[in-house]
């Protein structure tokens, strides 16, 4: 080989070498320019003094020690103990979810190669401008309108699981809104800082409600036939937005009710109760579908084995209506750890969307409005669950022992308790039409979940002139 060709050759070897060098890198990626903006847009709304997490995770000297345990949280994307929890799974089904905190593999990868070479502080005339915390930040969806609270619960440390009501709170609204979201926060006297507990839910002590709303009169009695049904309340849940032309409507002079409530110790003496934030649709607002909440799934003859994982459980519904999917919601138990739901129309079987499970953090997850699933009358919704009875699910006190259906935080349940909305012939039609406007789809583009996004309902009819017939 020629000396010029070795001298190229050896110089392009010492430079790639360079490029890649954790040296390099450690440069390149700093707290303040890289992973401050990254802590502020996914992790201090919890880790932030008076946040509901164990630590802050505000400046460098916070967040400097625990780089390690952010690199390993962060690279769990979407399995249980992942930071942000969000485990909706981005290689399969519908991706474009909203208000989805999740991390981009770029941010993972950043946050990996700073913890792993060094930690580099940067200069702080990179910094982000602070945040500016206040009590408004735990309001995910923004501050509400309406703020309802329930009258205090004691949960003693060492109290056995509770089932039964908790007594009804009036919203003191006095004319008809209808609600474009809602959000469910506990408030309890847990110090923040505290040591963390080992039972499912660290924080809290509720650990779902199922609850409602009714009108009283005068007298405080219940009118019949005035409920409406709230979306359930599960620990460490996100709040609901509801299709926008979809809002369900919170009457004037109506009450919280629940005879549902389910509480567990947290391993400390703790009084709480829970926030209920209505955000309201404008004056004059009127929905054009009704909406509803999904109960697909088995919540009888479950059975998890002792000592195995990957078992799978699985449950159908055929639609009797034409159908929007809102959102999707697994529901399971501590050794829940995972969901995916399907549609079945015809000869098409497609997934939705998978995501992990994690019992101390149950989400909800919405599609974006223009990739809510459009199913049509008869298709069937599938449902699987993937459990994990083993040591290495470390939400399962006794990974020994078979479960089956129950209430408790150790029986189990299998249910996706998304929200739905249901449509006439011609608002199907009319949605579709929607969607193929939207997203500009051409003959050939593929639009999961809307089977017949590209199906006309009927073919255009050519009508000769009479003096031709």
């Amino acid at each position: 080989m020629r000396l010029s060709s070795l001298i190229n050759k050896g110089l392009l070897l010492a430079f790639s070498s360079m490029v890649f060098s954790p040296a390099i890198l450690a440069q390149d990626v700093t707290f303040h320019k890289d992973i401050e903006p990254i802590l502020q847009r996914a992790c201090q709304n919890c880790h932030r003094p008076g946040g509901v997490a164990p630590m802050p995770l505000v400046n460098y000297d916070e967040v400097a020690p625990f780089a390690g345990l952010i690199e390993y949280k962060t690279g769990l994307r979407d399995r249980a103990g992942a930071m942000p929890p969000w485990y909706a799974e981005k290689n399969i089904g519908i991706k474009q979810l909203k208000n989805d905190p999740s991390l981009s593999e770029a941010e993972i990868a950043a946050i990996s190669t700073w913890a792993r070479t060094g930690a580099s502080k940067g200069n702080e005339a990179d910094a982000p401008a602070p945040l500016v915390f206040d009590d408004s930040i735990k309001w995910s969806l923004g501050v509400p309108d309406l703020i309802v609270n329930t009258e205090d619960f004691f949960m003693a440390k060492g109290r056995p699981d509770w089932w039964g009501e908790i007594p009804s709170v009036p919203t003191g609204l006095t004319e008809d809104r209808y609600v474009k979201s809602i959000e469910v926060v506990e408030v309890n006297d847990v110090g923040v800082g505290d040591d963390a507990s080992d039972t499912v839910g660290g924080l809290f002590i509720f650990h779902h409600m199922i609850w409602r709303t009714e009108v009283e009169d005068e007298n405080g009695k219940v009118i019949p036939g005035q409920s409406t049904n709230w979306p359930v309340h599960e620990v460490g849940r996100n709040g609901d937005v509801f299709d926008p032309d979809a809002g369900p409507l919170l009457k004037a002079n109506s009450a919280f009710y629940t005879d549902s409530v389910h509480m567990h110790s947290n391993g400390r003496d703790t009084v709480g109760h829970l926030q209920l934030g209505f955000t309201f649709h404008p004056i004059g607002y009127k929905p054009k579908f009704k909406s509803s909440i999904s109960l697909l799934g088995n919540g009888v003859d479950i059975s998890v084995e002792g000592d195995a994982k990957d078992q799978e459980m699985h449950a159908y519904l055929v639609l009797t209506e034409h159908t929007k999917v809102i959102t999707f919601e697994p529901h399971l138990h501590a050794p829940g750890a995972r969901m995916c739901l399907e549609a079945i129309w015809g000869y098409s079987v497609e997934t939705l969307s998978c995501v992990g499970y994690d019992h101390n953090w149950v989400r909800g997850y919405a599609f974006e409005d223009d990739y809510t699933p459009l199913l049509p009358k008869g298709t069937v919704l599938h449902i699987t669950g993937y459990f994990d009875n083993t040591t290495a699910n470390y939400n399962v006190p006794d990974a020994r022992n078979w479960q089956g259906a129950g209430n408790r935080s150790v029986t189990n349940m299998f249910i996706d308790l998304g929200i739905r909305v249901t449509m006439t012939d011609e608002q199907f039609e009319e949605e579709m039409e929607k969607r193929r406007t939207n997203l500009a789809l051409g003959p050939n583009d593929h639009v999961i979940g809307c089977p017949l996004c590209l199906t006309p309902f009927s073919w255009p009819v050519v009508e000769s002139a009479e003096s031709g017939e």
